[in-house]
C-alpha cells in the first residue's frame, strides 16, 4: 500500500509479515502523551487481555519531542506484543496511520487516539459487530466530552457535510475508533488528512460500514493537538474524496462537462452577437460580451484539454501500478 511517507524508516512489508498472522491488531498514533501512555496500556491489557485473541499494538511515534518514545520502549521491553515505531519527524495523524497499517499483520485492524479519550473496552464490541458481516465498524462518541464551540460545533457540520457528499452516512466520522478488515487496509492509500474519509474512501470498493456508539472520556492530561484551522484542511481533503470518488478513474466527465458548458455559452453568445452585427447593423467593437464569448470559448477548450491529459493520466496510473477499477467481494471457483 502506498502511503506517502518515503522519509519514515519502516522495516519491509515482507518482515512486517512474518511469523503467525495475529487476529487482531491495535494501531495507535502517538505524539507528546508521555503523560497518558501508561495509563494507555494499563487499560488495553484490562481490554485485550482476557478476550483469548492473538493481538498485537502498533505504537506510532510520530516525532514526539517529549520523553514519549522512552516510555513506549519500557513497554516493548516489558510486553513484546507491543511494537513502536518513531518517526523521524512529525509527519501527522493520516501518515501515522498509514505507517500502522503497513506494520500491522492482524485479519482485523483497529485504530484508537492515545490520549485516553477513546476507550480500549469497546474494542470487543467493535469486533462483535465486524463478526456480523461489516468490513467497517465506526466508533460514535454519542456523549462526547470536548468543548462545543471549538470541537462539537464544527464536527457536527463537517460530519453532515461529508456524509451527503460521500454517500455513506455517519454521525462520527472524526472517531478514530474504527474496526477495519484487512482487505480495506490493503485496498487504501492514505495522504493529506484522508485517514477520517477511509469508510468513504472505501465505499468505492462496496464495503458494508456499520456504526457503534462508545465511550468517550475528557482528556486527562495535556491539551488538544487540534483545533478550528484543522476544519479548512478537512474541506479541502473532502473535495478530494468527492473527486476521487465519482472521477478518479474518468475525470473528462467533470472537466468535460465544464468546458462543454463554457464553450457552449461562449458559441452561443458569439452567434447572437453576430446576428446583431450582421442583421441588426450593431457594432461589436465596444461590446463586452465580445470579450466574453471569446474568454468562454478558450476557457472550454482548457477545461476538456484538462479532461484529456486527466484521462491520460488516470490510464497510465491503473496500468502502470496493475490496479484494478472493480473490487471482488469473494470468488468461487
Amino acid at each position: 500500500m502506498s502511503t506517502g511517507t518515503n522519509a519514515v524508516s519502516l522495516p519491509s512489508k515482507s518482515n512486517a509479515t512474518a511469523g503467525e498472522t495475529p487476529e487482531l491488531s491495535v494501531v495507535i498514533p502517538v505524539y507528546n502523551e508521555e503523560e497518558s501512555v501508561a495509563p494507555l496500556y494499563a487499560s488495553l491489557e484490562a481490554a485485550l487481555s482476557g478476550s483469548g485473541l492473538d493481538y498485537e499494538v502498533i505504537l506510532i511515534d510520530d516525532g514526539s519531542t517529549d520523553h514519549t518514545f522512552q516510555k513506549l520502549t519500557a513497554i516493548h521491553n516489558l510486553d513484546s506484543r507491543y511494537k513502536v515505531a518513531l518517526f523521524r519527524r512529525n509527519f501527522g495523524q493520516t501518515a501515522a496511520m498509514a505507517a500502522g497499517f503497513d506494520l500491522s499483520r492482524g485479519k482485523i485492524v483497529v485504530t484508537m487516539d492515545a490520549d485516553l479519550q477513546n476507550d480500549p473496552q469497546d474494542i470487543p464490541q467493535l469486533l462483535e459487530k465486524m463478526a456480523e458481516g461489516y468490513d467497517i465498524v465506526s466508533g460514535w462518541r454519542k456523549k462526547r466530552r470536548d468543548k462545543f464551540l471549538s470541537r462539537r460545533l464544527p464536527s457536527i457540520a463537517a460530519n453532515w457535510l461529508i456524509s451527503r457528499v460521500s454517500g455513506v452516512s455517519l454521525h462520527d466520522y472524526g472517531c478514530t475508533l474504527k474496526a477495519y478488515s484487512r482487505a480495506v487496509i490493503d485496498n487504501v492509500s492514505l495522504y493529506g488528512e484522508l485517514h477520517r474519509f477511509i469508510p468513504a474512501l472505501a465505499s468505492s470498493y462496496g464495503v458494508r460500514v456499520a456504526e457503534l456508539p462508545v465511550n468517550h472520556h475528557a482528556r486527562r492530561f495535556g491539551k488538544s493537538k487540534y483545533g478550528l484551522s484543522r476544519t479548512i484542511r478537512v474541506f479541502l481533503d473532502l473535495i478530494t474524496v468527492k473527486f476521487l470518488l465519482s472521477y478518479s478513474t474518468k475525470p473528462l466527465q467533470i472537466f468535460g462537462l465544464a468546458g462543454v458548458i463554457s464553450a457552449g455559452l461562449g458559441f452561443f453568445l458569439g452567434v447572437f452577437l453576430s446576428y446583431q452585427r450582421l442583421f441588426l447593423g450593431i457594432a461589436l467593437s465596444s461590446r463586452p460580451l465580445l470579450l466574453l464569448a471569446i474568454l468562454l470559448i478558450f476557457v472550454g477548450v482548457q477545461f476538456i484539454s484538462m479532461g484529456l491529459l486527466g484521462e491520460m493520466i488516470a490510464r497510465t496510473y491503473h496500468e502502470t501500478q496493475n490496479k484494478p477499477i472493480y473490487a471482488l467481494r469473494d470468488y468461487l471457483n
